[in-house]
């Protein structure tokens, strides 16, 4: 008889033992991740031709490449999907012209003529390959961009360039954005990414020359390179 509660007794210190351990795994899955990390951007720039009055033939525009800082926030929706939301730090984009080697005698292409910051958050529905307990997980994700233009200045080269003080602005673009990368797990709580990205920003340019109206529609193609770490919190 007593053998038998000695034998239950273990295995009832066994089981609890057991169900400990479930429960420190269990605790190993965290619901909120927050990342911080370099944001590197490479535009591809379509731009039409500005019109206007006294422009000539072939002037256009070239948005330059940048750096920043990313932060984004991940949701956990199950063990293979979740739900990003990605936003770099507003940078100062410069914008060169793109053409003639000058304007009438003020020189033009390479030169910096514009400058504007963006904020330009992306909520991305993503999918985990492998199982949680993979130190390296591939991702893809779809989504949504917003890109707000804000700060806009024509530069002293752009001012003189189109004959005088200048105010810009620049219509709010709604695109379509793709990402893909990798997670590597160094703890439960911290990880390693890395990811390249692509959106569709259209934006609708007005340039104000007292009184004097000239415009284009500038096509942006950004891809963005993001590396990474994060921090897994909460349930």
């Amino acid at each position: 008889m007593k053998s038998t509660n000695k034998a239950l007794i273990s295995a009832a210190a066994i089981a609890a033992l057991l169900g400990s351990v479930s429960a420190l795994a269990a605790d190993d899955v965290y619901g909120n991740s927050f990342r911080v990390g370099s944001y590197t951007v490479f535009y591809h720039t379509h731009a039409d031709d500005i019109t206007g009055p006294f422009v000539p033939a072939g002037v256009n525009l070239k948005a330059q490449d940048l750096e920043t800082l990313y932060v984004g926030y991940v949701r956990r929706l199950s063990p293979s999907f979740s739900l990003e939301l990605a936003v770099g730090y507003p940078p100062l984009n410069k914008v060169e012209g793109k053409g003639p080697a000058t304007v009438g005698s003020v020189p033009y292409n390479g030169q910096v003529v514009s400058t504007a910051r963006w904020l330009s958050p992306a909520l991305l529905l993503e999918y985990n390959f492998l199982s949680e307990d993979s130190k390296l997980r591939p991702f893809i994700g779809v989504g949504v961009n917003y890109t707000n233009f804000y700060d806009r200045k024509s530069t002293a080269q752009g001012n003189a360039g189109l004959g005088g003080p200048t105010k810009l602005s620049l219509t709010a673009s709604v695109g379509p954005a793709a990402t893909a990368g990798l997670a590597y797990t160094i703890t439960p709580r911290w990880h390693i990414y890395g990811s390249y990205s692509i959106a569709r920003v259209n934006s609708h340019v007005t340039a104000d020359t007292e009184g004097v109206i000239r415009t284009t529609t500038i096509k942006f193609g950004p891809q963005t390179l993001i590396i990474s770490g994060g921090y897994s919190f909460g349930p």
